[in-house]
């Protein structure tokens, strides 16, 4: 009877083939291929990945730029809203000022005249042709019919606790024609003389509204030098 063992000659056919397969494995040129194949896939998912992170770096970069640009612009919109705020400030500034230097302006002279208004009061016969103010500098200009009011007029400014200072007073003597005089017809008109005076002085502001009040109480102004007369 003839047997058969199956299980060896499957074995040794397994057998055989893996020592074919390590033959070849184990031959030179197998071995640089599969090191070759290797190495171009560690290759490749080295390029790989650093194409996927650069793609990405420069995606959040652009996120940034895109962040950027929109803070720029916010930015740039309160700078300029900053600058129409500082410009409309400015106005009002300016606008304030104006109306302060056109209230001073509109003080000094209200301010002169009371003063001079209160000192004509006090000396009868005297008139006024004109006040002028530039600065601290007063130009007035009258005539009177006596010379001792022009003077008398001329020491109550120059007697004024500081208010008026550096007094100069210009006369010259003039003769008119006095016009409320009844003449009968074919006569000579009469003729008058009266006193033409210039007095020019400094004017302290700052002094305007306290020299009524020193007069009230009682005390006496401090003296001065004699008034600078001019005679022509």
């Amino acid at each position: 009877m003839l047997k058969i063992n199956l299980l060896n000659s499957v074995t040794e056919r397994q057998g055989g083939a893996v020592m074919s397969v390590d033959r070849k494995v184990g031959s030179p040129g197998m071995r640089l291929l599969l090191m070759t194949l290797a190495v171009g896939f560690l290759l490749a998912a080295v390029i790989g990945w650093d194409v996927i992170s650069t793609q990405m770096a420069k995606a959040d970069a652009e996120r940034q730029l895109e962040e950027q640009k929109q803070i720029a612009t916010e930015l740039e919109a309160v700078m300029k809203e900053q600058k129409e705020l500082e410009a409309k400030i400015k106005n009002i500034d300016d606008r304030i000022a104006a109306i302060k230097k056109l209230r001073e302006e509109q003080k000094g002279p209200s301010a002169v005249l009371e003063a001079l208004r209160e000192r004509i009061a006090m000396v009868p016969g005297l008139y006024l042709q004109s006040v002028e103010q530039a600065g601290d500098q007063v130009t007035i200009k009258g005539n009177s019919p006596d010379e001792a009011a022009v003077t008398q007029f001329g020491r109550s400014l120059e007697f004024s606790n500081g208010l008026f200072s550096n007094l100069n007073i210009e006369t010259q003597r003039q003769e008119i024609v006095n016009q409320n005089a009844s003449v009968p017809t074919g006569a000579e008109e009469p003729k008058i003389n009266v006193v033409n005076f210039t007095v020019r002085a400094g004017y302290n502001s700052a002094k305007g509204n306290t020299t009524d009040a020193v007069a009230a109480n009682g005390q006496a102004p401090a003296a001065a030098a004699p008034t600078q007369l001019a005679k022509n």
